[in-house]
């Protein structure tokens, strides 16, 4: 890996866990988004986001990360927390102007102690859409596809699971790890379907 000598241990840690399966790379996944949330409350200083807003541009950067990681897209040419931060600043930027030109959606006051576990992605729409609209047997076996975890996570969160309480019958350490697990396995479905 190139500029590997200049990550600090933490980071080797996490990204040989990202690269491996399973449970290894649930705890570099964990491990990855624990060690840089505080960029959620840096979101939220300098971007003018609301907790929810800084919190939903942390977890689809953390996913990014996560995957450029797995398929070794990541080089290793600055440290991993630059490398996240970047992503990260720029889907702040993405999201300020988005807030900008929409004025209405200015008013937001969301706070993440009330709102966290409160979807504010559009994913959910989606299962329920696919449920109504699409055959019942088209989307077990997409979702067989997916694997025993992601089919689990996904039937939970269907049947109004929220986050946290997906990490308590999933035992995963937290409702944020949760989330962003869930989100990579609803683009995963996404894909799916998209591939057909």
């Amino acid at each position: 890996m190139r500029g590997s000598h200049s990550f600090k241990e933490a980071d080797r840690q996490i990204i040989g866990l990202l690269r491996q399966k399973g449970l290894d790379k649930r705890k570099g996944e964990e491990s990855l988004f624990s060690e840089y949330a505080y960029f959620i409350r840096d979101g939220m200083r300098k971007h003018r986001l609301s907790e929810d807003e800084a919190f939903d541009a942390y977890s689809d950067s953390v996913l990014v990360a996560i995957e450029s990681i797995s398929n070794e897209t990541f080089q290793g040419g600055s440290s991993l927390k630059s490398y996240l931060y970047k992503i990260f600043h720029n889907k702040c930027v993405d999201l300020f102007r988005k807030n900008a030109t929409n004025k209405s959606s200015v008013n937001r006051t969301l706070s993440i102690n009330e709102e966290l576990f409160r979807l504010s992605d559009k994913s959910r729409s989606i299962v329920q859409t696919l449920i109504e609209k699409a055959d019942w047997k088209v989307l077990r076996s997409r979702l067989e596809q997916l694997g025993d975890d992601c089919r689990r996570m996904l039937l939970l969160w269907a049947d109004s699971f929220s986050d946290r309480e997906i990490a308590v019958v999933m035992e995963y350490k937290t409702a944020n790890v949760v989330k962003t697990s869930r989100l990579r396995c609803l683009a995963k479905l996404r894909q799916l379907y998209t591939a057909v």
